[in-house]
């Protein structure tokens, strides 16, 4: 009963500390490709891929790939992670679809373009 209760209560707050990016993809390019998160707390990406080809996001540093299907959108969750730089990158057009997350120790979430 104490378990049920303590899930209860803990279950708020971990919603409460889940940060929503948006991310989209046009043109073979990612909108913003700059996000400024917060340390130590569990981001959710939703990314909208809005060519009519298909676009793996792709990250060696958040150790994530996800395949986003034209006109479709992905979602995937990062962290809790330490402050530092994070890149990212459409695999099928690596030369224009870049971008990097950059965690500080602050709250909210920014937008750098």
């Amino acid at each position: 009963m104490l378990a049920i209760l303590l899930n209860l209560v803990c279950l708020p707050l971990h919603a409460r500390q889940q940060k929503l990016v948006e991310i989209e993809l046009q043109n073979h390019i990612f909108q913003p490709s700059t996000i400024i998160v917060p340390a130590n707390q569990k981001i959710k990406f939703v990314i909208y891929n809005r060519d009519n080809t298909p676009e793996e996001f792709d990250s060696f540093d958040l150790n994530r790939e996800k395949v986003i299907f034209p006109n479709a959108k992905a979602t995937l969750f990062v962290g809790p992670l330490p402050a530092g730089e994070y890149e990212f990158f459409g695999e099928y057009h690596p030369e224009t679809a870049i971008g990097k997350v950059i965690v500080r120790k602050q709250e909210g979430i920014s937008i750098v373009d």
